[in-house]
């Protein structure tokens, strides 16, 4: 189809007539100017990808009357100009995508048509865990680790990257997704196929937006979605309402952009900001350094909004200089933005748009702050978590409460490491982490962090040796800058040596304690603490030993490494003291902005940049001499543990069967709030008593090589028994905290997979009871693949949280919320019922369904299919089968 907008397409430059971009000013249509910045980018790619089939006239317009229309609940396509992966989500992704071109084989099509459309990078940065520190090879050690544990892994992804056309895979050992992506791989706008358009992209990260902070508009979607993105199809969304997000004045000389993150996030977590974009506007944006905007951009999801937004301006253009980018490109992209009226001056109020809202933070309001101990969101002011902890300590078990009998608040318990004497209490700090795209790509915390370190060593400060510290930078620039500033060796005194550059200790793969800390911590049952410079401390993510994890900044994780608890007030109390017996206190080391700025500003070079990146994909010599196929079909491993083909498909024909009501369903699980993906598919290692590993140990493997969860997505049979098998589950049937639950048949205790089995012989079908914000926390196609498989047809919850309801839309399982001012207790429901789902012929965007229970009571809920597209997918039994039939017919 032609595009009716095509007369809106003419050169940027006259010196290039074949180079056009679509100039919407030329609509001459006053809503336009209005836009918020956001939503402009929305619109260019309606605009341009107008073919009345799957981009429409209509859906141009409902854009341009966004004023009206955001609150009228209006689907909207949005056509990324690419997609991005890490390899966690990655993996699982080419496995469906070789199991896509098996299957269209199968029905009759050509394999050869699932293929990338939309260009995709997979950054392979989820892998390498912490199993060596304090060492001067740490970081070769875990990388050999690395390499030995997922060799089946890396092998499958080289063939992915010859097999599928389109696809680029940054090695193992070059970084962290997000921050390579903002770097190295963001063009901020395009130029291809004779078009200048913006960049923008959906990942198969939640922190995928940590590059809205440059002005490139992308968020996170479920690996099903990212891989409907990659074929072609655009994303079916509702249009967004849009919260300006005013920032006024100058941030204290002594806080950081952690402390800003930490502050904003709980702000707009009371403002409420759940499925609408943020957009950043006012004077004190000016104020912050890309690397700022970036960090409060990476921990969105954190604040609930789809994305957070910083329209590029001159600061932008400066980043880009800065980090070594093409100055031919940097002129177009300028050049580029003026024309489209999509680029910035904060300074000048005219500019502003319209906004759904407006709230506003003055930066000089933001103390240091850190984020705990449990959830991102419960921000402690650095002055109030001495206080914080110890209330927390006898609080009711909870979000801030670990129900500690007062009798025991001072409990210790003594210990030996490495021939010495120590002891541990609540409180003490075991995992002291600088970790995470969130920080480690911000040069002026980790350079705060370097000086912090340099001073700590030269007042005769140590760190206590059984503290397992780590440095995890995001790329090899942060370790080139630091080492050039002279901070490295100061670092490494003090343990934070590199050990790799990856996610690490922030998505949990923080290795081991040493044996007499584990045993310490689980003989006194102690509180022990992690702090890390990430961006998630769900309960059980980061350590099974630490049940208290506190977000803080660079330079604050080193200080509490220092002080080695948890349980000190920096303004009255030492760090410690040095060998003189001289006191030495926080306030005494803590580098100001104007001492960390000017050693940023002398080291932090263009020629790094260049250095690194233009090497980053061939200077892996393990990844180089990797073996991999390049046909068009993988040829299966059966002996695999790694790698295996997913059975979504192997019933799949052509024709379509009209979706069928569920009868008499039990329930699997009965649920509170804020379960986390971590919850339902952890990602962290696998316990030796799990069915996990059961079947692990049947395929003739040893616990040292069973790897955690995370590495093993691509094996179905691995992580169906790895869904729900958290250890801090509390599933309201049984009164702990455990991956189990009641079969209700027997009455018997089991692990949840063995009980989900158990009720699919007897083929019986499943729900889930659960709370507000199901499914919040990492983006995890896993926990909607996994219970699928375990046979759950439908979760019955308060709220969710965005992507994981797209994710188990994607899988066919339909998402129930029940009605405003219902819940399970105002419902009386028990869990212990059988429950009919009645599903009409004629199905509509969010209707409401009938649940009859076997006790005779029935009650409304309504069927979270958001949008036409959504039933269209859940009516084919899940994105990926629609996609099948879409491509082999």
């Amino acid at each position: 189809m032609s595009n009716p907008f095509a007369w809106l397409a003419e050169p940027l430059d006259s010196n290039q007539p074949a180079k056009k971009f679509f100039n919407l000013n030329k609509l001459g249509d006053v809503r336009y100017g209005r836009l918020p910045f956001s939503i402009k980018v929305l619109l260019e790619a309606a605009v341009r990808n107008c073919d009345e089939f799957l981009v429409k006239k209509e859906d141009v317009e409902n854009i341009l009357s966004w004023n009206v229309m955001q609150n009228k609940n209006v689907e909207v396509p949005f056509n990324p100009a690419r997609v991005i992966l890490q390899d966690l989500t990655g993996v699982p992704a080419v496995v469906d995508f070789a199991a896509m071109r098996d299957a269209v084989k199968k029905l009759g099509g050509d394999p050869e048509k699932i293929n990338p459309i939309c260009p995709a990078d997979l950054v392979i940065d989820h892998s390498i865990q912490v199993d060596f520190n304090r060492r001067s090879d740490s970081l070769q050690k875990n990388q050999e680790l690395e390499f030995e544990r997922n060799k089946e892994r890396f092998e499958f992804l080289k063939w992915g990257s010859k097999a599928f056309h389109n696809m680029k895979i940054i090695p193992p050992g070059s970084g962290i997704v997000h921050q390579v992506n903002l770097e190295y791989l963001a063009r901020v706008v395009f130029d291809q196929n004779g078009y200048y358009y913006p960049d923008s992209l959906v990942g198969t990260d939640s922190h995928t937006t940590m590059i809205d902070g440059l002005g490139v508009l992308g968020w996170g979607v479920g690996g099903i979605e990212a891989e409907a993105v990659m074929l072609g199809q655009p994303i079916s969304m509702v249009l967004p309402k849009v919260v300006g997000y005013k920032l006024m004045g100058n941030p204290h000389p002594l806080v950081t952009s952690t402390d800003i993150v930490l502050t904003v996030t709980k702000h707009l977590r009371q403002v409420g900001v759940v499925g609408k974009f943020v957009e950043f506007f006012g004077p004190g944006v000016a104020q912050l350094s890309i690397a700022d905007r970036a960090t409060i951009a990476n921990m969105c999801p954190e604040y609930g909004a789809t994305a957070a937004f910083f329209p590029v301006d001159e600061v932008s253009i400066g980043y880009l200089i800065q980090t070594g980018r093409d100055e031919e490109k940097i002129k177009h992209i300028k050049n580029y933005l003026v024309a489209v009226g999509m680029f910035r001056d904060f300074n000048n109020s005219a500019q502003d748009p319209d906004f759904t809202q407006v709230v506003e933070l003055d930066l000089h309001t933001v103390v240091p702050c850190c984020s705990g101990p449990k959830r991102p969101q419960d921000k402690v002011a650095v002055s109030e978590m001495k206080k914080d902890f110890e209330t927390c300590l006898g609080a009711k078990q909870g979000f801030k409460g670990f129900s500690v009998a007062p009798d025991r608040h001072t409990d210790r318990v003594k210990f030996v490491h490495n021939g010495s004497d120590f002891e541990l209490t609540h409180g003490s700090v075991v995992i002291a982490a600088i970790t995470s795209c969130t920080n480690t790509s911000n040069p002026s915390v980790m350079l705060g962090a370097g000086l912090l370190a340099k001073k700590a060593v030269d007042a005769g400060l140590t760190v206590k040796p059984y503290i397992k510290t780590s440095l995890s930078p995001g790329s090899g620039v942060v370790t080139y800058y630091l080492r050039e500033s002279g901070v490295m060796p100061y670092l490494a005194q003090l343990g934070f040596d590199v050990v790799g550059y990856g996610c690490m200790t922030c998505i949990g793969n923080s290795g081991p304690l040493p044996e007499p800390v584990a045993e310490a911590i689980t003989q006194g049952d102690l509180i022990a603490v992690g702090v890390l410079s990430g961006n998630r401390n769900f309960e059980g993510r980061i350590h099974p030993n630490t049940r208290a994890n506190y977000l803080a900044s660079p330079p604050l994780v080193i200080a509490y490494a220092i002080a080695g608890t948890i349980r000190i007030d920096f303004e009255i109390e030492p760090l410690g003291v040095n060998a003189e017996g001289k006191e030495i206190f926080l306030r005494d080391l803590w580098p100001t902005r104007d001492e960390i700025q000017a050693v940023e500003h002398q080291y932090v070079i263009p020629g790094m940049f260049k250095e690194v990146y233009q090497k980053i994909e061939t200077v892996n010599e393990s990844w180089n001499a990797l073996d991999a196929p390049s046909d068009t079909l993988y040829t299966w491993n059966p002996k695999s543990t790694y790698i295996k083909s997913p059975p979504f498909f192997e019933n799949l024909t052509l024709e379509l069967e009209p979706p069928k009501s569920i009868a008499d369903a039990y329930v699997l699980l009965n649920l509170g709030d804020s379960v986390t993906t971590d919850h339902i598919s952890p990602a962290g290692n696998i316990a030796r008593n799990s069915p996990a590993a059961r079947y692990l140990t049947t395929r003739s493997l040893t616990p040292r090589e069973f790897n955690s969860y995370g590495s093993r997505r691509g094996n179905d049979a691995v992580m169906v028994r790895g869904t729900f098998a958290n250890i801090r589950l509390s599933n309201k049937f049984i009164n702990k905290q455990a991956p189990q639950t009641i079969h209700f048949p027997s009455g018997e205790t089991l692990d949840v997979f063995d009980a989900a089995e158990r009720y699919k012989q007897a083929g019986h079908p499943l729900i889930v009871l659960t709370g507000k914000e199901y499914g919040s926390g990492s983006s995890r196609d896993w926990a909607a693949k996994g219970p699928f498989l375990l046979g759950i047809k439908a979760i019955l919850a308060e709220s969710y949280e965005r992507i994981h309801r797209s994710n188990l839309v994607g899988m066919g399982v339909i998402p129930l919320q029940y009605l405003p001012g219902e819940d399970a207790e105002s419902l009386g429901l028990t869990g212990r019922e059988r429950y009919t789902i009645v599903i009409p012929e004629e199905l509509a965007p969010r209707m409401k369904v009938q649940i009859k229970l076997d006790t005779g009571k029935t009650f409304q809920a309504i069927m979270r299919f958001d949008t036409d597209v959504e039933l269209t997918y859940f009516r084919n039994g899940g994105i990926l089968n629609y996609m099948i039939r879409k491509m082999a017919s």
